[in-house]
């Protein structure tokens, strides 16, 4: 089983970024996904993440400015990020956790906020 993040990049203050999460077999199989972020220097923190029935939670640091879903076919799951602030740039990883199994991460992908 394999998460494969992809999205991110350089962009402005204030600007937008989409980032993927690609499953290899049905996030619905996942009881919950989620994305984490690391920035240099800093502890992982939990950004976003979505239970199998749909449900989401958000770090108060993103509340109304990121948005987490997934998409029909049921194989990807998305992070929109608006209005990014210079504090947003990190690492991102995704995750898929699984009942009976160990969390599986993916790779992360690289978001750096800067004009």
């Amino acid at each position: 089983v394999q998460l494969q993040a992809s999205g991110g990049g350089l962009v402005q203050p204030g600007g937008s970024l989409r980032l993927s999460c690609a499953a290899s077999l049905s996030i619905f199989s996942f009881r919950k996904m989620a994305w984490y972020r690391q920035a240099p220097g800093k502890q992982r923190e939990l950004v976003a993440d979505i239970t199998s029935s749909g449900g989401t939670n958000y770090a108060d640091s993103v509340k109304g400015r990121f948005t987490i879903s997934r998409d029909i076919a049921g194989k990807t799951v998305y992070l929109q990020m608006n209005s990014l602030k210079p504090e947003d740039t990190a690492v991102y990883s995704c995750t898929g956790d699984r009942v009976g199994f160990l969390r599986i991460w993916g790779q992360g992908t690289e978001v750096t906020v800067s004009s």
